[in-house]
């Protein structure tokens, strides 16, 4: 199992070098994201954008890369990158889609597009990875889905367990977090986690062990949860965290960047190739890892 990034970089380089096309390159932190993946030997990259623009950066940045990239001009327009990265994917030219100098919204449009798009599942969902001193753990959705019902839950159980397993963990332990261990009629969070919990007891959800509701300290930590006279093969030992909502989600993962300081990166799955949309505030080194972990789940 997969223990740090450093490890995957590892399992990475080993493997046959992926692809990444990257949506509207023109920015400093995907091409220093490229370059890094290049150096490290994890992957080549497209670059789609501004030609004139992503030349002149790389110039600047590291001039003996300039000839090193395949380039797709579509001058500044966002949306002609987003579409142009989603139609390369679908011909199969590359194994991954960063997001570069372009909303989220606007390469989800063309990924999510009925024709001409990329989704493979009714539900598509945002998995972050983080270096915990444990191990590598998971936490979803923190930026997709605002208020998940029961069945988008379960995919997003599905979508984040993949990703556990392309990290070598074949039985990942999920907790659905809520703000209580109870069922509680008008927690909405905890009777989801209750269900989802008992459809795995029977079989209905494979490939990993779930209990829930956990609060998030009973999820991961033993001594906590031995206070509650909690016990399972789950609690205090969670390798996946789902939490109930966008905003518990997206607040966990920045508290992980900016008070953790912990090293992150993140997917998207439930689409034909993994999208990866970090923030505009992440450097290049983290983009860089959101490719080594959408090239962990496809290759």
């Amino acid at each position: 199992m997969i223990k740090n990034f450093d490890e995957l970089l590892t399992k990475l380089k080993a493997a046959k070098r992926g692809t990444a096309i990257i949506a509207a390159a023109q920015t400093p932190s995907v091409l220093d994201a490229a370059i890094l993946a290049k150096d490290q030997g994890i992957a080549e990259s497209i670059l789609v954008g501004d030609r004139e623009e992503i030349l002149r950066l790389l110039g600047e940045m590291a001039p003996h890369h300039k000839g090193s990239f395949e380039i797709i001009d579509t001058g500044s327009d966002p949306i002609l990158a987003g579409k142009t990265a989603v139609e390369l994917a679908r011909e199969g030219k590359g194994d991954l889609i960063l997001k570069g100098k372009t909303e989220t919204s606007t390469i989800l449009r063309a990924v999510l597009d009925k024709e001409k798009g990329l989704r493979t599942s009714e539900v598509i969902s945002d998995v972050l990875a983080y270096e915990h001193p444990d191990g590598l753990k998971l936490m979803t959705d923190g930026g997709i889905n605002l208020l998940p019902d029961l069945s988008e839950k379960i995919a997003i159980v599905k979508n984040a367990v993949q990703v556990a397993h392309s990290l070598g963990n074949p039985d990942p332990k999920v907790a659905l977090i809520s703000a209580v261990e109870a069922v509680n009629p008008k927690m909405q969070s905890t009777i989801d986690a209750a269900l989802i919990a008992k459809m795995n007891e029977r079989g209905q959800i494979k490939g990993c062990t779930i209990d829930g509701p956990l609060a998030f300290d009973n999820a991961v930590d033993l001594a906590a949860a031995k206070l509650k006279n909690l016990s399972g093969p789950v609690v205090g030992m969670a390798d996946i965290m789902v939490v109930p909502n966008i905003e518990a989600g997206n607040i966990y993962g920045k508290m992980l960047t900016y008070y953790c300081k912990y090293r992150v990166a993140h997917v998207v799955m439930g689409t034909k190739v993994p999208i990866l949309i970090p923030s505009r505030a992440d450097d290049g080194e983290t983009k860089m890892l959101c490719m080594a972990l959408g090239l962990a789940a496809v290759l």
